[in-house]
């Protein structure tokens, strides 16, 4: 086994992006959110926002036209857009649009309340093939996935970060959860970065972050705070936005593991883990976390 680096407060302190007295809102990076379906409108607004709140300059929300007009009210910074649609989630017809977009944009986040359904599905396959942006993949995005990884494959040398909780890992593996619980936690994801080039943060108790090079870093803060829908969707945005602002792929998963877990801890000692919700994140734990790391 290899050994494992902490990730703490003086790891972020010293990996967070700089940012720039100068700069402006094209300084920081453009992201491209896409995700939501009919009944998950919550998923890529609470990504969206969170990257807005981690410093991204500019975020694009592309979404099924048939819950535009929920995300354009639900948005302040960040810039919702309508996609096509099959009534309820994303067609294959968005992929013509979303390349153009993306063309303009530095990070892809792909995923967020997608849903299952076989557009979504060919839709997240297609652009993990040809992009050569850096994605962020959560939730369905990882879903599509979990019958063919050959997308993935096509994405060796390409920035790829993957969050799965333990669910969605197993889905990915072709195992049981049961089976999942069995195998070393730290070992599993190791292998599982080093056998597809990518960065797998492995969600729960001490986040894992694995990266393709057979390195392993480990949080060391978090609780059950996050343990609510929506708080990985946050994580998410926290992610991409860093990535977006110039992070390296391990920086920008580490610091975003750590302040994600550090916003819950503070919502959990100014709300108690019970009543703290992703939004608080937004609005109070991840502004919070940040100003610890930011002298």
């Amino acid at each position: 086994m290899s050994e494992i680096m902490s990730i703490d407060r003086d790891y972020v302190r010293a990996a967070l992006p700089a940012r720039r007295e100068d700069g402006h809102k094209g300084s920081f990076g453009k992201l491209l959110v896409v995700g939501g379906s009919v009944g998950y409108t919550g998923a890529p607004y609470l990504c969206a926002a969170a990257s807005v709140r981690s410093g991204c300059g500019l975020t694009f929300l592309g979404v099924p036209g048939c819950i535009w007009a929920v995300e354009a009210a639900k948005c302040v910074s960040a810039m919702p857009f309508p996609l096509p649609d099959d009534g309820a989630g994303l067609s294959t017809a968005a992929l013509a649009p979303l390349r153009e977009r993306l063309s303009g944009c530095d990070v892809l986040a792909l995923g967020p309340g997608m849903g299952r359904g076989e557009g979504a599905r060919e839709l997240t396959r297609s652009l993990l093939r040809e992009t050569e942006r850096a994605v962020v993949l959560d939730a369905d995005g990882l879903n599509a996935l979990s019958t063919d990884l050959s997308a993935l494959e096509q994405r060796r040398g390409r920035t790829t970060v993957l969050t799965p909780h333990d669910g969605e890992l197993a889905r990915l593996l072709g195992i049981s959860l049961d089976e999942l619980s069995r195998r070393d936690r730290a070992e599993t994801a190791r292998e599982f970065a080093l056998a597809h080039g990518c960065v797998l943060v492995r969600k729960g108790h001490r986040t894992l972050v694995a990266l393709p090079d057979g390195r392993l870093l480990q949080n060391t803060c978090g609780g059950s705070a996050l343990s609510k829908g929506g708080s990985g969707d946050v994580l998410t945005g926290v992610i991409a936005a860093l990535l977006a602002q110039g992070a390296a792929p391990e920086s920008a998963a580490a610091c975003g593991v750590w302040l994600h877990a550090r916003a819950g801890d503070i919502l959990a000692e100014k709300l108690t883990a019970y009543c703290a919700a992703p939004q608080d994140l937004l609005t109070v734990g991840l502004p919070a976390a940040f100003s610890e790391c930011v002298e």
